[in-house]
């Protein structure tokens, strides 16, 4: 992200207008491209809204910009006297295509975050730096000896790395699969994607949780799926509503995050995990288990999944190191029956060719490493004392206002706020304020819930930005 000088001679406005001009030059910014608000450029610019003020002023003042109000500023349709008549209509374009943009407040946090460092992310479910195995990789990239083919891997990934994972998954949550049944990915989404793209249609229905985070996904409606809830309560879903969704709506696949569920933190128990596998079964309907945070159990005991009980092959089960180790290398898996691997396999292919092997490598690695299950008990403690400071600082500066059950494990808070809020505002209240969380909302709750994430913020950070948050509540 380009940023004006303070040590240059030239006044920050004039850089400023450069910058645009430049870019309205070399087409980056066509006719009718509309440029950020005076307040949300001088937030990505670390400057003065006068000082944008008067940039934009310059602009107008040449004709390469024109405002609008109620509909902003935007590049002129002409340009240095030239007609665009030979210039695409970009804006058709990106407001196009059958791939849908990211909800709106989740556009708004990613923009606040990705400009302003100082803000307090409690949005955010990325672990924080000093959480990550810096160490351990450091020292296998210095000391292993790298000698794997650097050209295209196996369409399935990495089959060193898939073997390690057979062998984690069964030490640490007695799930029994073998590396002809598994495909990396990118990660959870790459996952979750792949299985709408290729194992549904248009017009299918899918069960979802709610709330949650895959209904903050637009990729299910980009797909053209109905979604149908399924209402989570203290310990998960009711397998039954399952069967009521089934008769009502044909649904061909459930998706679910059993084990510390996102946003809410329940774990499904496992009377409850027997039934639903019974159900789906007698139904011949399969279920994607989404399962990114068992490892984080603060009592080391982890949960059942459902994959490990899966007897007659119904469960598609999604993992990924983003949680737990580093969500920088991009390694997820799935695990699945040999069919859906190649078929998914197969369309992966034609998306990227493959995985980088130097990633695989080295989280293969990091797995057989015996330092990485001390990361792993490290992780626990570190998240659960994390925990442990918002919840203090919730009790004591929230008091009445809000209502919580704290999970044993993951990376955040559910919240009920204990009064009428609008998301909007309360967001905006925050961000004023130097904090970001994600409102119910967005997981598709009723308004005035909100998901405040432990994982990010620095322990230091966690009473100030609850603080922050409470002011905002204060004010909305």
């Amino acid at each position: 992200m380009w940023k004006p000088d303070r040590s240059a001679p030239m006044p920050l406005y004039r850089q400023i207008v450069e910058h645009i001009e430049r870019g309205i030059t070399y087409a980056q910014l066509p006719p009718g491209s509309v440029l950020p608000s005076e307040r949300k450029l001088a937030e990505q610019l670390g400057v003065n809204r006068s000082t944008v003020v008067q940039a934009y002023e310059e602009l107008r003042a040449s004709g390469l910009v024109e405002s609008t109000v109620g509909s902003g500023t935007r590049v002129s349709l002409t340009k240095w006297g030239v007609s665009p008549l030979h210039t695409p209509n970009w804006r058709l374009y990106t407001e196009g295509g059958t791939f849908l943009p990211n909800l709106p407040f989740m556009r708004r946090i990613r923009e606040v975050t990705r400009y302003d460092a100082s803000i307090i992310n409690m949005a955010s479910g990325e672990l924080s730096s000093d959480l990550f195995p810096n160490r351990i990789v450091s020292r296998i990239l210095r000391e292993e000896s790298f000698d794997e083919h650097l050209g295209y891997d196996d369409p399935q990934g990495y089959l060193p790395l898939r073997q390690a994972l057979v062998n984690k998954l069964l030490q640490d949550q007695n799930l029994i699969t073998s590396e002809t049944s598994m495909l990396i990915t990118s990660g959870s989404q790459q996952s979750l994607y792949l299985i709408t793209q290729c194992l549904l249609s248009p017009g299918d229905a899918v069960a979802i949780e709610d709330p949650s985070y895959t209904y903050s996904l637009p990729m299910f409606q980009s797909a053209g799926l109905r979604i149908f809830r399924l209402p989570v309560h203290a310990d998960g879903i009711d397998p039954e509503d399952i069967i009521t969704l089934y008769k009502n709506h044909r649904i061909r696949m459930v998706f679910l995050n059993p084990n510390y569920q996102n946003p809410t933190g329940t774990t499904l128990s496992d009377v409850k995990k027997k039934r639903v596998l019974a159900i789906a079964a007698d139904l011949r309907i399969p279920i994607v288990e989404d399962d990114p945070f068992s490892l984080t159990d603060f009592r080391g005991s982890i949960p059942t999944s459902l994959k490990s009980l899966d007897k007659d092959g119904i469960v598609l089960y999604i993992g990924s190191l983003s949680k737990t180790a580093a969500s920088g290398l991009r390694i997820g898996w799935l695990v699945a029956p040999q069919s859906v691997v190649d078929r998914l396999s197969d369309a992966r292919q034609q998306m990227d060719f493959g995985l980088s092997i130097i990633a695989q490598w080295t989280a293969e690695r990091l797995l057989a490493s015996e330092e990485f299950d001390k990361h792993i008990k490290e992780l626990r403690q570190s998240l659960q004392q994390k925990q442990l400071l918002m919840l203090e600082a919730l009790t004591h500066t929230l008091q009445d206002r809000i209502s919580f059950v704290p999970p044993v494990g993951g990376l955040n808070v559910w919240c009920k706020i204990n009064h009428a809020i609008d998301d909007g505002k309360l967001l905006e209240e925050a961000i004023k304020r130097g904090v970001v969380f994600v409102p119910g909302s967005v997981y598709g709750s009723e308004p005035g819930h909100v998901r405040l994430s432990y994982a990010k913020p620095r322990p230091e950070e966690i009473a100030i930005g609850i603080s922050a948050f409470a002011e905002a509540l204060e004010r909305s």
